[in-house]
């Protein structure tokens, strides 16, 4: 279970766990005694594409086992290799910015009123010389201070009840109980294969036709698949257990039970020609804002872009749709007023995702004036079919809380959310299809989509823990 404890202001979750609990199991057959005859891809130890310009070469899959002539593995041994998410990468033992080097950054508290639209006097430390600036809000950020102002304390008082039993039952522990251990440097793993970089030479591959764009079932059968395949049709691994899949010479981890599209927001046809509808969709745009402009890390939409997104086909009646907005007021705003009536969605509940470290402190100071501690996710549902489903059966959907928090130690890789299958299965029904709009990691259950879908399934964020029989 990701839920560590839940109260009433909302959940302290243990994304690791979570990622942990998936059985990241590879099982192989004993080679010597399998190796006599034609391979056949009961585990795929996978796609080799060998060209990254020209997409000329076929891609085959290439089995972990093989299967004896007589087709008798009864006297095959089983290899189990388990797989586990690396830890470090989440061991966040500090804040990034404490609270004392947030105050030497800005020595002088703002005038208590920082609503009105008066030019403040701030004092700025700078090389360790002192300065005076003036200082003008603008309307972007005094929307920001007054939606601060407003859920300041359900945050810190929500979040310090989950923390302190987090604290009482262990599975945080206090500053002074780590001071003894010395982490060392987390050193990221290097994945060279750009996935999104992948989607946009895809483009130029030939288009099948609606008949050659079935879903892709991995299944003990399969033999082989081409590029074409990858990139235009959804992959499912209906296994029970995990498979690996080789791109561009990098490896990648698919779970059990899971389904993807590796494509852009231009391909997204697979997903429609598919003819299913989902009871959760939930959504991670890559908003833009200026940090990411100015590094030019990762692409983002523009809100034009994101309406265009065909949540209304893949929508089931009464589905619930979660967005993950930053925290411009722009973004929020956009979301409720613009994108959820564009997509006949109705706005229910605002949630909170609040980011701690592992000693239970805010890994930004709460009243930082330049990044906060949490991020906010805004619920709906798909009320024009929900009327039509209400009007045709007795259908009852529990109402959803407002305000609710997240709590969880945040993963050290850049958008790796935590897990909300298990905050919102009260609110779905009992094994209801669910999608992820815009995902970096794959998850039993789930169909997911995206330029970077394969992004965190990469095999070097993960560790083989000692094989067993």
């Amino acid at each position: 279970m990701s839920v560590v404890h839940e109260l009433s202001p909302g959940w302290l979750l243990d994304h690791l766990a979570f990622i942990n609990k998936i059985s990241y199991e590879l099982h192989q057959h004993h080679e010597p005694c399998c190796s006599k005859s034609r391979p056949t891809s009961v585990h795929l130890d996978s796609l080799h594409m060998d060209s990254v310009s020209s997409f000329g070469a076929s891609a085959t899959f290439v089995p972990s086992t093989s299967k004896p002539e007589n087709d008798d593995r009864g006297n095959c041994e089983m290899f189990i290799q388990k797989y586990v998410f690396r830890s470090e990468l989440f061991d966040i033992s500090k804040p990034y910015i404490t609270s004392a080097n947030h105050k030497e950054c800005q020595e002088s508290k703002e005038k208590e009123d920082l609503v009105n639209d008066v030019k403040k006097e701030i004092f700025i430390s700078i090389n360790g010389k002192k300065r005076k600036r003036c200082v003008a809000f603008n309307q972007g950020e005094l929307d920001a201070m007054e939606y601060h102002r407003k859920i300041r304390g359900l945050i810190l008082d929500g979040s310090s009840q989950l923390i302190q039993e987090g604290l009482t039952s262990g599975f945080l522990h206090s500053c002074s109980e780590k001071l003894n251990k010395c982490s060392e440097p987390i050193t990221l793993p290097l994945d060279t294969c750009n996935l999104s970089e992948l989607c946009e030479m895809a483009k130029h591959l030939p288009f099948l036709n609606e008949t050659e764009l079935q879903t892709l079932q991995l299944m003990e059968d399969d033999t082989s698949v081409t590029e074409q395949d990858l990139f235009s049709r959804i992959v499912e691994n209906t296994s029970s257990f995990t498979k690996i899949i080789t791109l561009m010479g990098q490896k990648y981890l698919l779970p059990p039970k899971s389904s993807f599209l590796l494509s852009d927001i231009s391909c997204m046809h697979p997903l429609l020609n598919c003819k299913k509808t989902y009871d959760v969709i939930v959504i991670d745009p890559p908003w833009q804002n200026k940090s990411v402009k100015r590094s030019n890390r990762y692409s983002y939409l523009s809100p034009l872009q994101i309406k265009q997104i065909p949540v209304p086909k893949l929508a089931a009646p009464s589905c619930l749709v979660v967005t993950w907005v930053t925290n411009r007021q722009k973004h929020l705003r956009f979301v409720k007023e613009e994108l959820y009536p564009s997509w006949s969605v109705e706005v229910v509940a605002e949630w909170h995702w609040v980011k701690i470290t592992s000693s239970g402190e805010f890994v930004f100071p709460l009243d930082s004036p330049h990044k906060k501690p949490y991020e906010g996710l805004i619920l709906g549902r798909v009320r024009e079919k929900a009327a039509l489903l209400l009007r045709n059966a007795d259908v009852k959907e529990l109402p959803i809380p407002d305000h609710k928090l997240i709590v969880s130690v945040p993963c050290t890789l850049h958008s790796h959310k935590p897990p909300l299958a298990e905050v919102l299965k009260d609110y779905i029904k009992p094994e209801g299809e669910c999608l992820e709009l815009f995902a970096r990691n794959l998850q039993p259950g789930w169909t997911s989509w995206g330029n970077e879908v394969l992004k965190f399934q990469h095999m070097d964020y993960f560790v083989a823990l000692k094989s067993k029989s």
